[in-house]
């Protein structure tokens, strides 16, 4: 049994009718969906305890650092210097406009904070302890003109009393 030329031509306009209905719903389908979201951690540093005698290290610190010098890109060359000496990356960023800060400064609510203390040698002598408000996770470093480089620092800091600090979270 065959097909006229004109029923088969009519039964192929039927078939791609079909496909192309077919694909506008799978695209439409496509379209409405809702986003996939990311099962990724969105926390840059957790509250941890650490105990009296205990040590902290530069992996258990989370660090951001904001840029209130005229120079451009400051604020992610020196997080660079922070994360080559194994600090864990908060953010980085531009400081508010009405900052002025000299050479350095770390923006936290207590200066005795092991984590505090760690990143403060890094900055060298003279550096303040500022109890400013940031939604900037971690220890906040704050850069100015006269920023040049990390000074030596240590290795670790010795824990004096029970403490909470702001570390990387686990995995």
């Amino acid at each position: 049994m065959s097909l006229s030329a004109g029923a088969r031509s009519a039964l192929t306009v039927l078939v791609l009718v079909l496909l192309l209905l077919a694909a506008l719903l799978w695209g439409w389908t496509a379209v409405t969906a809702p986003l996939p979201t990311s099962t990724a951690p969105t926390e840059k540093c957790v509250p941890t305890e650490v105990e009296k005698g205990s040590t902290v290290r530069p992996g258990q610190v989370v660090v951001s650092v904001l840029n209130a010098s005229s120079r451009e890109g400051l604020a992610g060359r020196t997080m660079q210097l922070f994360e080559d000496d194994g600090y864990v990356a908060g953010s980085s960023g531009n400081a508010p406009s009405s900052t002025r800060v000299a050479k350095a400064q770390i923006w936290a609510p207590n200066p005795d904070d092991p984590s505090v203390q760690l990143v403060r040698s890094r900055l060298g002598r003279g550096t303040k302890v500022v109890d400013t408000p940031t939604t900037a996770p971690g220890v906040v470093v704050v850069v100015g003109d006269r920023f040049r480089d990390l000074a030596e620092g240590r290795k670790a800091v010795r824990v004096e009393e029970d403490t909470t600090i702001c570390s990387p979270p686990e995995g």
